[in-house]
């Protein structure tokens, strides 16, 4: 997932190879097929995610929890409105809404 901001400035958040959770500025990038597990799609933002109801929101802050020895696991960002959590799962990138 890539969140882009006024100055056109992309940051991705996704869950990593060591089930981290990366974050990392970085252009997006054109979807890709992934043999017999599909394709990824790369698409706009729907009205579904929860940073959806943030969009045009300034970010006010942002944490992370974190476990030794592992890395980063989490990232709560923080929105007038809102918060919106990031976190790995089994290896898999979650996202809600608080």
């Amino acid at each position: 997932m890539w969140l882009i901001d006024s100055d056109a400035v992309a940051t991705r958040i996704t869950a990593g190879s060591d089930w981290c959770l990366t974050v990392e500025t970085s252009d997006p990038f054109e979807g890709y097929d992934v043999a017999e597990s599909g394709r990824v799609e790369v698409a706009p933002i729907s009205s579904e995610t929860p940073f959806a109801h943030h969009l045009g929101e300034t970010v006010l802050a942002v944490s992370e929890e974190s476990v030794p020895g592992s890395g980063r696991i989490a990232l709560e960002i923080t929105f007038t409105s809102g918060l919106v959590l990031c976190e790995t799962r089994s290896g898999n990138l979650c996202i809600s809404s608080k």
